[in-house]
């Protein structure tokens, strides 16, 4: 049983920063692909960033130059580096990873940005 705990959420400013971190609980080298996907109010839920096993990564267009998705396999954990925040980036976050046809969820993290 694959088990991710998320940190790092809360309320920020508009052009502030925060960093999310998922860990993990197995080696997440056994994983293809790790990343985070976000899901406003009222919205579906979309992919914001992920980064393979050999450390490619791929970017929601809205995000791209601000936030940074990265790994240490050391430590099991993924994490999104996000920057000059918007308000538009406010949701719940979720780290997904996926090993074959397997995926899995954290429980979601809130970013608030205030205007």
């Amino acid at each position: 049983q694959v088990q991710l705990v998320e940190s790092g959420g809360g309320l920020v400013q508009a052009g502030g920063s925060l960093r999310l971190s998922c860990v993990a609980s197995v080696n997440i080298l056994s994983f293809n692909t790790m990343g985070w996907y976000r899901q406003a109010p009222g919205k579906s839920r979309e992919l914001v960033a992920t980064i393979s096993r050999i450390g490619s990564t791929n970017y929601l267009d809205s995000v791209k130059g601000r936030f940074t998705i990265s790994r240490d396999n050391a430590k099991n954990t993924v994490y999104l580096q996000m920057d000059s925040l918007k308000p538009d980036d406010t949701a719940v976050y979720y780290c997904n990873v996926r090993r074959l046809a397997a995926a899995y969820w954290g429980q979601g993290t809130q970013i608030t940005v205030s205007s």
